[in-house]
């Protein structure tokens, strides 16, 4: 949450003073500014990465989760996410941007390597796709958990009675709508995730493999 609202400021006071204000900055403000932005969003997926994994490890090794999750791993894990997210924003001011290099610019981040944005795009949507499995392996096992419980609970199930007198027992309505809840809460998080970094993912590998319309 602290890295969506730091990367949303950040990028809505650096859009509004570029765009609508006209103010140039130097090259290094600019990238400092766009640093900000790239350490912010890098580290929502981070987090979000960091969360699947440990939904996963939960249903992957129950038993075995408070041994491998830990209050200390959570917080060096935390720490670890957001080092790596700021040494990868960083990388445009100390050096890799395509104006040091000479190379090929971004037409839709002014000074960015194209290999760079390459590069970012290759980790971010590492990290999305692996998001995605893990929620998934976690819809299903949570549907095949629903359905031995099911199995198990018969005696705690309802007895309806039938049109011809005898006795039918049905799973009872909580356990199916706790699995329907957790069903929608996955689909959710996945729709959202990819509602939100679908079209900037898009844009950004359109700028790497065609030519904007400099109308646009």
């Amino acid at each position: 949450a602290i890295a969506d609202l730091l990367g949303s400021v950040i990028f809505v006071y650096s859009f509004l003073d570029f765009h609508i204000f006209h103010r140039k900055d130097s090259p290094n403000v600019f990238l400092f500014k766009l640093g900000g932005v790239t350490a912010s969003f890098t580290a929502s997926v981070g987090s979000l990465f960091l969360t699947a994994i440990d939904r996963y490890v939960s249903i992957h090794r129950p038993l075995a989760y408070r041994r491998i999750v830990t209050r200390t791993k959570a917080v060096i894990a935390f720490c670890m996410m957001w080092a790596i997210s700021i040494i990868i924003a960083v990388l445009p001011l100390l050096g890799w941007n395509c104006k040091q290099l000479n190379s090929v610019c971004s037409d839709i981040f002014p000074l960015i390597d194209e290999n760079y944005l390459m590069f970012w795009i290759s980790v971010t949507t590492v990290l999305v796709v692996f998001i995605i499995y893990a929620y998934m392996y976690i819809l299903w096992k949570a549907h095949h958990h629903a359905v031995r419980m099911l199995r198990r609970t018969s005696q705690k199930s309802l007895v309806v009675h039938s049109s011809d007198g005898t006795k039918v027992q049905t799973a009872r309505p909580d356990q199916v709508r706790m699995d329907i809840r957790l069903a929608k809460t996955l689909v959710l998080i996945l729709a959202v995730l990819v509602i939100c970094w679908g079209p900037l993912l898009a844009i950004m590998v359109y700028d790497l493999f065609w030519r904007m319309d400099d109308n646009i």
